[in-house]
């Protein structure tokens, strides 16, 4: 039976980088995909991964149906026999709800990649939708790291270095670059704290800190 399945992480857990390689080992048994992706950070029409490797998508757009896209696609004499989808938590709930259409008309898988939570841990619309309908959730076990070395388990956005909790749900940036003007850290539960690796790195060399002796 075809499936919709959602892979989710923290930002920097490889989503991207597996996205590619499922597509990869498909088209090695010469099965042929549709891509679709949004906001990547290597440009319109990308989807790219933090090692580096890029394949060409479809660029996703407010209002687009994915649905009817692929159907032109099919009409138009193209072949498509599955469909992956990463940045999927910048899709619309009525685009996740054309993902289920094309899964249960189309009979094709869909293999949905994103983030679940925004950074002040809220979900986000796509990947809430994609939750209430995947027939599997499955969190990648690539675990992101925190700067204290834990296990990153919430995503963080910055600003100067700084952790912000307001502000527009999507905004670019990346993890890369964190202590640029806008940027995103992942982090564990220092998240509760808003301790990045720049406030604890200028706390830690603070006079205003004292030293503790073991006990």
């Amino acid at each position: 039976m075809p499936e919709l399945v959602f892979f989710s992480g923290t930002m920097d857990c490889g989503k991207s980088t597996l996205a590619i390689q499922l597509g990869h080992n498909r088209s090695a048994r010469g099965l042929q995909g549709v891509v679709f992706t949004r906001d990547d950070r290597a440009g319109e029409g990308k989807l790219s991964s933090r090692l580096g490797l890029v394949t060409e998508a479809v660029e996703v757009t407010d209002g687009m149906d994915l649905y009817a896209h692929l159907v032109a696609e099919l009409s138009g004499g193209g072949r498509a026999d599955y469909v992956i989808v990463d940045e999927a938590q910048f899709l619309a709930p009525e685009q996740v709800d054309q993902l289920a259409r094309i899964v249960d008309d189309l009979g094709m898988d869909v293999l949905a990649f994103g983030i679940t939570t925004d950074f002040r841990t809220k979900l986000f619309p796509g990947s809430q939708r994609l939750i209430e309908l995947a027939d599997r959730v499955e969190t990648l076990q690539v675990e992101a790291m925190c700067w204290c070395g834990a296990r990153a388990t919430h995503n963080a956005r910055t600003v100067g270095g700084e952790m912000v909790v307001e502000g527009a749900q999507v905004v670019v940036g990346d993890v890369n670059r964190p202590a640029e003007e806008i940027g995103y850290e992942v982090l564990c539960r220092h998240h509760r704290r808003r301790m990045t690796s720049a406030t604890a790195h200028a706390g830690a060399l603070s006079p205003d800190v004292l030293p503790v002796t073991p006990v």
